[in-house]
């Protein structure tokens, strides 16, 4: 019996150091990246944006970039907003639960309410209608979007999208447990921060295999904010949930109207872009896909000026894009990095988007 009750209590204090780690480091991560823009309470949420007005000489119509999962809104304002700047009107914000963004009273649980946020945020800032720009799960926020706001759409873009239904509906394992009450909680609350903390380099080298992470990207771009606990708990809602929400979703993607874009790898680790990608221009009138060769997940970074190009696209500019993805091909052919460590993703042996 009392060897039970030493057990219990070396759990106990385990439990209370992990919790103490996790505090201290989420203070310390919020003291190294602190909110680099402004806020505005929408529908209950404290909003952090980054609202940059419209320049005199503004040759492009107003964009919003929507981030994805584990993300914030520098992971797209870094790369993007240097060749836009003096161009275009442009918001930038932390999905809600995400970087400085709360996420609100029970609300913010799906990408259409996420959509909703972003068109309340609009008409808060005056922008009456924009191209909204999506990476990833904000692919599927940007699909939202266009549907259910298509008065305030001007075109879509979507960078290595997550949007479709896909065999099986499987996510890792940590995001499905993080969903479960109390257990999931008290996973956030002792050891999103210690193994979040070890595995973050590896899991970024995957994400953007085979290209090479850009120096110093996840201080840069503020990734670590993904590990405090709710947070942590934000994203793992998101991500669980995506497949629920694209099960219903996704056979409405047809009433989709505007212009649209749509860029993908051929080396993307992270999702399944022949689902995706290729389910979007199926569904989406018009819609054009644009494969580059031996990219992966992070065509924003990576490829830049191709989003910028698909941008001016949808705007209504004449831009070859197949010639500027070639040209993104030669600058990227010879990248092998993560070989060995990230494992090109294998798609289910079924039928790619139910619809």
């Amino acid at each position: 019996m009392n060897l039970i009750y030493a057990a219990f209590a070396f759990l106990l204090a385990l439990v209370f150091a992990l919790a103490g780690v996790t505090r201290a480091g989420a203070w310390l991560i919020e003291r190294r990246n602190p909110p680099v823009g402004e806020f505005a309470d929408i529908g209950g949420a404290r909003i952090h944006y980054v609202h940059v007005p419209a320049p005199a000489n503004a040759d492009l119509p107003p964009i919003v970039f929507i981030h994805g999962a584990s993300a914030n809104l520098r992971d797209q304002m870094l790369p993007l907003r240097p060749l836009l700047d003096g161009r275009a009107e442009m918001l930038f914000f932390d999905r809600p639960g995400f970087g400085w963004s709360g996420r609100g009273p029970g609300n913010n649980e799906d990408p259409s309410a996420q959509a909703n946020t972003i068109a309340a945020l609009m008409d808060r800032l005056g922008m009456k209608q924009a191209i909204i720009v999506g990476h990833s799960f904000g692919g599927v926020v940007t699909a939202a979007f266009g549907r259910e706001h298509p008065d305030k759409t001007l075109g879509l873009v979507f960078l290595a999208p997550a949007t479709h239904p896909w065999p099986g509906g499987a996510t890792s394992w940590y995001y499905d447990l993080t969903t479960i009450p109390v257990i999931g909680r008290l996973f956030s609350e002792t050891l999103s921060y210690p193994a979040g903390t070890l595995r973050m380099a590896d899991a970024t080298t995957c994400v953007f295999s085979p290209n090479k992470v850009p120096d110093d990207y996840n201080s840069q771009a503020s990734i670590p904010l993904v590990l405090r606990p709710s947070a942590f708990r934000a994203n793992a809602t998101d991500v669980a949930g995506l497949y629920r929400y694209a099960l219903g979703a996704a056979p409405h993607y047809s009433e989709i109207k505007a212009p649209t874009m749509v860029i993908s790898g051929d080396r993307d680790k992270v999702v399944y872009a022949h689902i995706h990608s290729v389910g979007l221009v199926r569904d989406i009138a018009g819609a054009e896909l644009i494969w580059v060769h031996n990219l992966g997940h992070k065509p924003d970074w990576i490829a830049p000026d191709l989003v910028v190009g698909a941008i001016e696209k949808v705007a209504g500019r004449d831009i070859d894009l197949e010639a500027m993805a070639r040209t993104v091909e030669a600058r990227i052919s010879g990248d092998a990095y993560g070989a060995g460590r990230c494992a090109d993703i294998r798609e289910p042996q079924a039928e790619l988007a139910p619809t």
